[in-house]
């Protein structure tokens, strides 16, 4: 999984060593017997800080140290978690991409936009934070820095077939000394069929809808 540093301050992505001729364009949805589930990773997250503190513990009864653990409430975990349950939410994604910028249209969210530019990244700041973003070799990466110390990391992986399409996300909080990661797998689909829907919560697990086909 992708983590990026536990600082605050910027954590710069790699500079784009290759336009890499990555075609992410297309419809998705996404796999969800592929992909992590929220639930999941919010106890994976609970279970490290809980080791975290347990090392604490030993450095202090060895004399080294003191135990910090103010950074992690109950509360900040939680909305941490449910942070990462609205980003990784969209089931469905449309990309359109060309051969200087690409688009993510992110179903009930907002767009993920890109420039490229040979050599280095494309760096955005608006009122709601700053954005960079650019190739990795082979895989495309955004990084978006939100206010009150929030950071989320996207990184996209198209699998060698061309019919998966992987996202790992990790957000950084610095009420939260872990960060919380969130890999989805998506495929390829017909945005014209339609099946049944499915979405997984935090508080109420896996909930399925039945979706028509629009006429």
């Amino acid at each position: 999984m992708v983590q990026i540093a536990c600082s605050s301050t910027e954590a710069p992505l790699p500079r784009e060593r290759t336009a890499a001729a990555v075609d992410f364009s297309g419809a998705w949805e996404v796999d969800f017997s592929q992909s992590e589930n929220i639930r999941d990773s919010f106890d994976a997250l609970l279970r490290e800080l809980q080791r975290q503190v347990e090392r604490q513990n030993r450095g202090m009864k060895q004399g080294g140290g003191s135990l910090s653990v103010n950074a992690n409430s109950g509360a900040s975990l939680y909305a941490l978690a449910r942070m990462a349950e609205v980003v990784t939410e969209p089931q469905l994604l449309n990309i359109i991409q060309s051969m200087t910028d690409v688009t993510v249209k992110r179903e009930g969210s907002f767009a993920l936009d890109c420039e490229f530019h040979p050599g280095q990244l494309d760096r955005r700041d608006s009122p709601l934070g700053r954005e960079l973003c650019g190739w990795d070799d082979h895989q495309l990466v955004f990084q978006l820095y939100l206010p009150d110390g929030l950071s989320v990391y996207h990184r996209m992986t198209l699998d060698p077939g061309g019919d998966r399409l992987h996202i790992a996300t990790t957000l950084r909080s610095d009420q939260v000394s872990w960060p919380f990661n969130v890999d989805r797998v998506y495929r390829r689909y017909d945005p014209n069929s339609g099946g049944i829907r499915c979405k997984q919560t935090l508080s109420k697990g896996k909930v399925c809808t039945t979706e028509r086909a629009p006429r």
